[in-house]
C-alpha cells in the first residue's frame, strides 16, 4: 500500500448560526457558494491539487445532504485505491462522548481512523473558508523548519485584528505568543485555520487534553496554547493569496459577489480547478427581452427579466419584467414577474411572488429562508 505522508482531516460539522436561515437544514459546508459549488468544495479541491490524496471528513450538524453530495468522493478524484474520502461522523469513543466537544475533540475521536492512516503529517482544515492554496508548500516549509506544528496565518487589517486569534511570531516565523481577539493585538497575522502536526506530536496533546474536565477541547483555546507552553516549535505560514471566512450573511455575500470582479481574486478552473458534483442540466435560457449585466448565470436557469451584478444557480427562474441585482439566488428560487430583489439572498426553492420585494442593504443583507414565500403584500425582509 502506498505511503500517506499528509492525511488532511477536513472539519465540516459546524452549524454555522450566523448564517441564520441558510443553515437551517444543512450544514455550513454544505452551503451553495459561486453558482455551482458548495462551500466544502474549496477545501477538497485545494487537497487534491495539492497531492493529498486520502482525506477526512468529519460531519455532524446536518450531516445528510453533506454525506449524499460528497459521495464516494469521485467528483474530486478522491475515489483511489491507495487513498479515498473518508466521512467520519461523532461515535461514543468512550461513555458520554457521542458529540464532538470541540475541534479538538473532533480529531481526537477519529485518532484510531489516524492511526489506520500511518501518515507523518496530519493537515486539519476548515470545511467553511474560501481560498485555493498549494498546501504543498505548507508542508515544505513545516519540513524545513523542522517544526512539530505549523499554522497558516494571513494578514488582516490592523482594525480587524481584534476579531481573530492572532499569532505574535519572531523574525523567522516562530510562534511565541498567541492571543485570542486581543484588544490591543500586537501582530496582525490572524490563525486560517489551517494547521500542519507532526503525528505523534499532535496525538499526545489530544490524548491530554481529552482527559481534562477544564478544557474546551478546542485547538485555538487550549491546544495550540498548551503546544506554547510547553515551548514546541510551533511555526507560521503566511498565506498571500484570497482567502475569506464566510461565517456571516454579509461575508458569504460579499464573497459571492468578488466572483464578478473584472478580475477575479481566483480562477474555478484551469490549472486549479475546483471541483463539484454537480447532476447535467439542461441549458440556460434567457428571453429575448431579457437584460444581463456582470452575472453569473449558471445552467438549467430561465432568465425573462433583468440581471446584474449577480450570482444565480441552477433552477432559479427570473420572470418578465423582474429586476435583481446585487444578489445571490441559490438553487430553485424564483423570482415572479415584475419582482424586484436587491441586496439579497435567495435560498434554495424560495419564492418572491410578482410584485414583490425582498430588499436589503449592502450592509444588510436581506435572506429569504428555504422554502418561503415572499408575497406582494407583505414587507421587505431583512436578516
Amino acid at each position: 500500500m502506498k505511503k500517506t505522508e499528509c492525511l488532511a482531516m477536513i472539519l465540516a460539522g459546524g452549524q454555522g448560526s450566523r448564517l441564520g436561515a441558510l443553515t437551517k437544514r444543512v450544514a455550513k459546508p454544505a452551503v451553495p457558494f459561486g453558482g455551482k459549488y458548495r462551500i466544502i468544495d474549496f477545501p477538497l479541491s485545494n487537497c487534491v491539487n495539492s497531492g493529498i490524496e486520502k482525506v477526512g471528513v468529519l460531519t455532524q450538524y446536518r450531516p445528510l445532504e453533506l454525506n449524499q453530495y460528497l459521495g464516494s468522493g469521485s467528483a474530486w478524484d478522491l475515489d483511489k485505491r491507495d487513498g479515498g474520502l473518508f466521512v467520519l461522523p461523532p461515535y461514543a469513543r468512550e461513555k458520554g462522548a457521542e458529540w464532538y466537544r470541540g475541534t479538538a475533540d473532533a480529531i481526537y475521536q477519529n485518532l484510531n481512523f489516524i492511526d489506520m492512516s500511518d501518515p507523518d503529517y496530519v493537515l486539519v482544515l476548515s470545511g467553511d473558508h474560501i481560498y485555493t492554496m498549494d498546501y504543498a508548500w505548507m508542508i515544505e516549509h513545516h519540513k524545513k523548519k523542522k517544526a512539530q506544528a505549523t499554522i497558516g496565518v494571513f494578514e488582516v487589517p490592523w482594525d480587524e485584528a481584534p476579531r481573530f486569534g492572532i499569532m505574535n511570531t519572531d523574525e523567522d516565523g516562530k510562534i511565541v505568543a498567541f492571543e485570542e481577539k486581543p484588544a490591543k493585538p500586537k501582530s496582525n497575522l490572524a490563525s486560517m485555520g489551517i494547521y500542519i502536526f507532526n503525528r505523534d506530536y499532535l496525538a499526545k496533546y489530544l490524548t491530554e487534553d481529552a482527559k481534562s474536565e477544564t478544557s474546551s477541547h478546542d485547538f485555538g483555546k487550549d491546544i495550540i496554547p498548551k503546544m506554547l507552553a510547553d515551548e514546541g516549535r510551533l511555526y507560521s505560514y503566511a498565506f498571500d493569496g484570497y482567502w475569506k471566512d464566510v461565517g456571516t450573511i454579509e461575508s458569504l455575500w460579499q464573497a459571492n459577489m468578488d466572483l464578478l470582479q473584472d478580475e477575479p481574486p481566483f480562477e474555478l478552473s484551469g490549472k486549479w480547478r475546483i471541483c463539484s458534483f454537480n447532476p447535467s442540466m439542461p441549458p440556460q435560457f434567457v428571453g429575448k427581452d431579457a437584460k444581463i449585466t456582470r452575472a453569473m448565470i449558471s445552467e438549467g436557469t430561465m432568465i425573462l427579466g433583468t440581471v446584474e451584478r449577480s450570482v444565480i444557480f441552477p433552477g432559479v427562474r427570473v420572470g418578465k419584467g423582474a429586476v435583481v441585482r446585487n444578489a445571490v439566488l441559490l438553487p430553485g428560487a424564483v423570482v415572479g414577474e415584475d419582482a424586484v430583489v436587491d441586496y439579497a439572498i435567495l435560498a434554495q426553492n424560495c419564492t418572491v411572488e410578482a410584485g414583490a420585494q425582498a430588499v436589503g442593504e449592502e450592509n444588510r443583507i436581506a435572506v429569504i429562508p428555504e422554502g418561503e414565500v415572499v408575497t406582494a403584500a407583505a414587507a421587505q425582509r431583512v436578516g
